[in-house]
């Protein structure tokens, strides 16, 4: 029986709502939730991902900043102008889209923000508090995979979880984030022998890697949840992901597609994160 799909964008809808909802409570408070998003260079990958969370922003009442500069923005400029949202009550939440031009140091940049507005989860600090179990925010991404697997009441407890993939961004904190939840955790990377003897132990498989049709349909446990991570485009140029999906999703119980699956849970949860770091103001 072809696997059951998660979709993001419905799951999506219904958080947004409830954000929505709380932003609106706090903005009659006076304590609209404020983001800024900063993007340097003309990346055009980067132009439409901006363009997507401000526009999630309007929709859901949340005060939004968007600061455009060209590539040839100095690091010292870069961090003067984080240092000033630092600053602002009006900003709960900075959010530097990367990757930065070379000559700047993105690193310097996300550890310039202020911890209790990094809403993208990526400070020192935050990766720390993530480690020790006790999260100030979660990475939006792993964030947005919980939120779909709590959707549809697995019993993450007790389960053998598998991460395809071992970055900052998403592959380490999602790990971190399956422990908490009291899984056992294995975590495979692109020097990971056999990577197809790790995947088809795993009742939930995270896929994160850039690659796509890493993960073949003989890679997958029969029933296993399938969350696609991944963002690529096949030969005719449509969107994709790391997962062969038209033959995982006749072996899986639960799988993510591409596009419509953690896509627009990535925003959803940068929503959720701005929100909350408002609440705590």
């Amino acid at each position: 029986m072809p696997a059951k799909i998660i979709d993001g964008n419905q799951l999506s809808r219904q958080l947004r709502g409830e954000v929505a909802r709380r932003a609106a409570a706090l903005t009659a408070e006076g304590r609209q939730p404020g983001l800024a998003v900063i993007l340097v260079g003309d990346s055009q990958a980067s132009q439409v991902y901006v363009r997507n969370k401000i526009k999630a922003c309007e929709e859901n009442g949340i005060y939004s900043v968007f600061e455009k500069y060209e590539a040839s923005l100095s690091e010292a400029e870069l961090l003067a102008r984080v240092e000033a949202l630092n600053h602002d009550p009006k900003i709960h939440g900075i959010l530097v889209q990367l990757p930065l031009p070379a000559h700047i140091d993105a690193n310097k940049v996300i550890e310039a923000i202020a911890a209790e507005k990094d809403v993208d989860g990526f400070h020192i600090s935050n990766a720390g508090l993530l480690m020790t179990g006790q999260p100030l925010f979660r990475p939006c991404t792993p964030y947005g995979v919980m939120k779909m697997l709590e959707s549809i009441d697995y019993p993450v407890r007790g389960a053998h979880a598998v991460v395809v993939g071992a970055s900052n961004i998403v592959g380490k904190p999602q790990a971190m984030l399956l422990l908490q939840a009291g899984a056992t955790v294995t975590i495979c990377n692109s020097k990971t022998r056999d990577l197809g003897l790790h995947t088809r132990a795993a009742d939930i498989l995270v896929v994160a890697t850039g690659k796509r049709n890493i993960v073949t349909a003989d890679m997958v446990k029969p029933g296993a949840v399938v969350i696609d991570v991944g963002m690529n485009r096949d030969d005719a140029g449509k969107l994709c992901g790391d997962v062969d999906y038209a033959g995982a999703s006749e072996v899986a119980g639960w799988i993510t597609p591409v596009p419509g699956g953690v896509g627009p849970m990535t925003i959803t949860m940068l929503l959720v994160n701005t929100l909350e770091a408002a609440e705590r103001t």
